[in-house]
């Protein structure tokens, strides 16, 4: 009899983005799936059992851009008038304190673990030590940054110059870089609040450390002319100069694109994600073209201001919008199927995490970051296509259970890395305080 650290037992799983096998067993030894296997095939011996009656095992799901920093605000920026970045996040994101920080990053990864993220990358604030600590007690996969700016006019306790930016993120990788699950990214927040300087040094410290590189880009039309006024040419033909993009640049958004842009963004074999509850207030990006040069972009929550941290919501808008912007002129309803929509979540994401080849799938020597989704519910049946029903229908309380390099971090909806009910007295505590959520 083989021996095993986890073992879930006669199973539905969906193996990747495209497939969904029965009556399975997938075992795990220590951080990764040994196999994948009919049930009764094998016989193993495990220090843990999980059962996968009624249950379908997928990937955990990827957020490849959301705002740790920003999960106090939720509720606060819709409708509010543009531009929102300077209107209330950036005067917010000034006031944060580390005790907010990790009230904020509490928050986050309890309703990450609880609609299904397992993985994840923080588009950078401030005293990010303070979530860094929460996260690794959280047992998620994440991709930390400081928020990196320099440029003139910003809130006296944000300032810095380029040097001091860049050093806090050296700190920031010093300590927390490869501790539990994390890893810490070096990142430009925008690039007109970058100079030439804080952009060739967070790309030269990024690079001596092997670590990836993200920014948010060509999210506004008035970001991208502000770069051509300062530069004469648009952001991406801005960093390419710079000598900056490489597989390990990771460009958030990314939505309007020039030929030009994408042909770069091909040669470099850049990184994208698309945030579409939050991009439908400013662009529609021609995934359809990116997607038949093969380029894959994950989905990012934007969040969690921006409609929380929920992806199923996520993938849900996002084809709704492809198809009324894609495919109705085309009349091609099937633009952006299901099964390619999953591979942008799995595929896309594990690129955001710099994971390719070890998430995003349910096979033999990947890592063990997965989720259950209970099918035995109202909206999961009937069913005759089972993989357009779970990307239709499916949504953040049908995750029963999260395993994360092989540990248990929720079992039947019981968050076992965090102490769920007093983070939501914390959480209570503090709209009290701010007299926020009332109304």
């Amino acid at each position: 009899m083989e021996k095993c650290s986890l073992l879930i037992e006669n199973t539905t799983v969906m193996t990747d983005a495209e497939t969904i096998q029965t009556g399975m067993d997938i075992v795990v030894c220590g951080e990764k799936i040994a196999a994948v296997v009919k049930h009764g095939e094998r016989e193993f011996q495990a220090e843990k059992v999980i059962s996968g009656k009624e249950k379908l095992i997928m990937p955990g799901l990827i957020d490849s851009h959301m705002h740790t920093g920003q999960q106090l605000l939720k509720g606060l920026v819709l409708d509010a008038k543009p531009i929102i970045w300077t209107r209330v996040m950036l005067p917010f994101e000034s006031t944060l304190t580390p005790e907010k920080m990790q009230l904020s990053a509490k928050a986050a990864a309890l309703e990450m673990i609880k609609s299904g993220t397992s993985g994840f990358v923080d588009a950078g604030s401030y005293f990010m030590e303070a979530a860094a600590e929460v996260y690794v007690r959280s047992g998620l996969r994440g991709c930390l940054s400081f928020s990196t700016m320099d440029e003139e006019g910003l809130p006296e306790s944000i300032a810095m110059d380029a040097v001091q930016a860049v050093k806090e993120t050296d700190t920031l990788y010093e300590h927390w870089n490869h501790q539990g699950n994390l890893k810490v990214y070096y990142s430009l927040r925008a690039l007109n609040s970058c100079s030439d300087k804080l952009t060739e040094l967070a790309a030269e410290h990024a690079g001596d450390r092997g670590a990836m590189l993200q920014a948010h880009m060509n999210e506004y039309q008035g970001e991208i002319d502000g770069i051509i006024r300062r530069e004469g040419m648009r952001p991406y033909e801005y960093l390419e100069k710079m000598d900056v993009l490489s597989p390990k640049f990771l460009g958030a958004h990314s939505l309007l694109l020039s030929e030009e842009e994408k042909e770069i963004i091909g040669k470099y074999q850049v990184k994208l994600c698309h945030c579409p509850f939050s991009n439908c207030g400013k662009a529609v990006p021609d995934t359809p073209d990116l997607v038949s040069r093969g380029i894959i972009p994950g989905f990012g929550s934007d969040g969690a201001a921006h409609g929380g941290l929920s992806l199923w919501n996520e993938m849900r808008i996002f084809r709704s919008v492809m198809n009324i912007y894609h495919g109705v002129p085309k009349k091609n309803p099937k633009v952006m199927p299901a099964e390619l929509l999953f591979r942008m979540l799995f595929e896309g994401g594990a690129a955001a995490i710099d994971e390719v080849g070890e998430c995003g799938k349910i096979a033999e020597g990947y890592k063990a970051d997965f989720i259950s989704i209970y099918l035995d519910t109202g909206r999961l049946i009937p069913s005759g296509n089972l993989l357009h029903t779970l990307f239709e229908c499916a949504e953040s309380g049908d995750v029963r259970d999260m395993v994360v390099g092989g540990k248990c971090l929720m079992e039947d909806r019981e968050v076992k890395t965090l102490d769920e009910e007093k983070i939501r007295f914390e959480i209570r505590k503090y709209m009290e305080k701010e007299g926020v959520g009332l109304c």
